[in-house]
């Protein structure tokens, strides 16, 4: 059974790779097209651009987080493998007529589609087109996160493994062809060996490796995370925030938290200037991978 480390973004995936040689390591990358988020660097846009065999503009997660990807990939001699599903604009205009008033749906705490289609279905895609048999994947939960463990643990069958509904063919009436494809058995070597936050930090402080200051590499306006951490993210990404804003607007009333506009948040003027270390990882949401 080949081994897939599932790189999410943040340093204890990384500190898998790192730690954990496997014979494949996988990066879901989040893109959008729109120009206001062009990625600044023009030399790492081409190198992602040959990665994933398409035109790389710009992510909707942190830039910095593209480049520590390829720093890990030198540190630890291996490829890491991008892969990518389609703009994220783009997989919200497939939602149309979903939301209210015929408009596009937006993802929300609810029906957080963008996972999905932004996450699990590009190393799904890669796995089925790549290797095409069960494989082991290893998932970067610490050994303090056992209930997100658990949630994953909670859905795999009696033999261990878990499998993705999906359609890669069609009838002859053009509806889509469901099979069910049994992929993957999830492993989670931080929890079984008893690393913690902690030993992961003291483990990069002297590598070669330059972390985003943020907690977490999901996407800058993740609807997981709190109002005042999103208001930070605004003042540190500007344009990735208004894009968030931008889809909004397009798709209104639809919003991707209840009761509040990104608009709304983007324009809060806190009493206090706040740095990342004013926040916990409880308000810094995450993927849920």
């Amino acid at each position: 059974m080949k081994i897939v480390n599932s790189i999410s973004g943040g340093q204890s995936s990384a500190y898998i790779s790192a730690n954990y040689p496997a014979d494949f390591d996988v990066f879901a990358l989040v893109r959008t097209n729109d120009k206001s988020c062009l990625y600044p660097d023009k030399k790492i846009r081409q190198i992602v651009s040959d990665k994933i065999g398409q035109e790389f503009i710009g992510t909707l997660e942190q830039d910095d987080c593209v480049k520590y990807i390829l720093q890990l990939e030198q540190m630890i001699g291996r490829n890491i493998t991008f892969v990518t599903g389609e703009p994220f604009e783009d997989i919200i205009n497939q939602k149309k007529n979903q939301g209210k008033n015929g408009s596009h749906y937006l993802p929300n705490m609810m029906t957080r589609y963008c996972t999905s289609y932004l996450k699990m279905f590009p190393i799904f895609e890669w796995w089925y087109h790549t290797i095409g048999e069960p494989v082991e994947m290893r998932i970067g939960f610490r050994a303090n996160e056992m209930k997100r463990a658990k949630k994953v643990i909670e859905k795999l069958d009696s033999c261990g493994m878990e499998s993705m509904k999906y359609s890669f063919e069609f009838h002859k009436n053009g509806n889509k062809k469901w099979k069910d494809y049994t992929w993957r058995t999830p492993t989670f070597p931080l929890i079984d060996d008893g690393v913690f936050k902690d030993n992961i930090q003291e483990f990069w402080n002297d590598k070669p490796v330059q972390f985003t200051k943020e907690y977490k590499n999901n996407c800058v306006g993740c609807f997981h995370r709190n109002e005042m951490y999103l208001n930070k993210m605004s003042i540190e990404h500007p344009n990735k925030m208004e894009w968030f804003s931008k889809m909004e607007e397009i798709n209104k009333p639809n919003t991707f938290r209840k009761g509040v506009t990104y608009k709304n948040i983007i324009e809060y003027k806190p009493q206090i200037e706040m740095s990342f270390d004013d926040f916990n990882e409880c308000d810094s949401g995450y993927c849920g991978l």
